[in-house]
């Protein structure tokens, strides 16, 4: 006899789905809803500020500055490689934080240079917050 012969068929299965115990331990397992857009924009009431001498709180003082500051000052003063420091510029000062951080470049080649416009919030306001 050939194996096919003495294997047996399995049933064909059904096109609907039946609802178990692990399906709905499942789904009640899952989170919620994802926010709206408008929730996610607002600004969260009981975010935590970086502490003013913190590296972060040492990098959001020198942006305040009326000059701002290059990727060179930025990373000699945390010691961070350049794509740490425009990361962290990125995502968690203009997002998470909503700081108005802006880059403009001299012409001829210069340097970019970053600063936080209209600089309500000093770094100390800030660790004033936090704590």
């Amino acid at each position: 006899m050939s194996k096919k012969a003495t294997q047996s068929k399995k049933p064909a299965k059904s096109s609907h789905t039946s609802v178990t115990k692990k399906s709905v331990a499942r789904s009640a397992s899952k989170p919620a809803a994802k926010q709206t857009k408008a929730a996610r924009t607002q600004p969260q009431q009981n975010a935590r500020r970086p502490q003013a001498d913190s590296k972060q709180g040492k990098l959001i003082k020198l942006l305040q500055g009326d000059d701002g500051a290059t990727l060179a000052q930025l990373t000699k003063l945390t010691g961070w490689q350049p794509h740490t420091v425009r990361g962290v510029i990125s995502g968690v000062l203009r997002k998470k934080l909503k700081l108005d951080v802006q880059s403009s470049k001299a012409p001829e080649g210069g340097e970019r240079v970053y600063r936080i416009a209209g600089a309500a919030k000093t770094a100390t306001t800030l660790a004033a917050e936090s704590a």
